[in-house]
């Protein structure tokens, strides 16, 4: 995919890897990027476009996708956190990060597929975790891992309906970033900057997967064993899986 010249939409794009992206779409030419919150800032930029959108809200949904009618990038990017293990957490607030991190990607894929198809097919990143595939309890992570897993299995079905109108469809998988999301875990955290010029960069590519940092590719690789091995804790600040022993 082309980046020189894109038009971009970028969800949640005005914080954290959100923002980092922006920059690096930017960095690689693109002629406009949508950089949506709830609550949007104005940007000193004015290839930035900054757009109200939440993705929880089909209306809001649907009335973004007929103003960004010229993008043929898009990035699910926006997401909700919830720290608890699964015996403790209420279902309103799984409810909750289902609504945000999984369905709000698919109002956004069915919004603006047809958004895509017009403009010449163009890409659907969806950004997920190294949490699709492991499991890291210890930090109460897993009911957003189980909203990366769904997303997943989302993603790679969206990638074969979205071939027929030529739609690059791209899953993000990155581990523990440095955000205002993970300020309380006191482990390795990645910079979101050189984690967006590593997407960016895939996209430019025409990859279909990207998995930004090592921890990801040892956890895709461990899929093939047992999944207890997908288990991981904290050593040192690092993550340590069980498979890997």
């Amino acid at each position: 995919m082309e980046i020189d010249g894109s038009v971009v939409v970028v969800t949640g794009g005005q914080r954290g890897l959100g923002k980092a992206l922006v920059n690096a779409f930017l960095d690689g030419g693109a002629a406009k990027v949508y950089a949506t919150a709830r609550t949007p800032q104005d940007s000193a930029d004015d290839r930035v476009i900054p757009a109200r959108l939440d993705v929880t809200d089909p209306a809001s949904v649907t009335a973004f996708a007929a103003r960004a009618a010229d993008a043929n990038i898009v990035v699910n990017n926006a997401g909700a956190q919830h720290r608890a293990k699964l015996l403790d957490i209420d279902i309103d607030s799984v409810r909750t990060l289902f609504d945000t991190n999984v369905y709000g990607a698919l109002r956004m894929a069915q919004s603006f597929a047809p958004v895509l198809s017009r403009n010449g097919g163009g890409t659907l990143v969806n950004v997920m975790s190294i949490l699709s595939w492991s499991v890291g309890t210890a930090a109460g992570a897993a009911p957003y891992g189980a909203t990366k897993a769904a997303l997943w299995s989302l993603t790679n079905s969206l990638r074969v309906e979205l071939a027929e109108q030529h739609t690059q469809v791209v899953g993000v998988h990155l581990g523990y970033l440095q955000t205002d999301m993970t300020t309380t875990l006191d482990i390795h955290k990645l910079d979101p900057a050189t984690a967006a010029e590593t997407i960016v960069s895939a996209i430019a590519a025409g990859a279909s997967e990207v998995l930004v940092d090592e921890d990801c590719r040892r956890a895709k690789a461990l899929l093939g064993g047992p999944p207890e091995g997908l288990a991981f804790r904290f050593v040192d600040g690092r993550i340590s899986f069980a498979g890997d022993a």
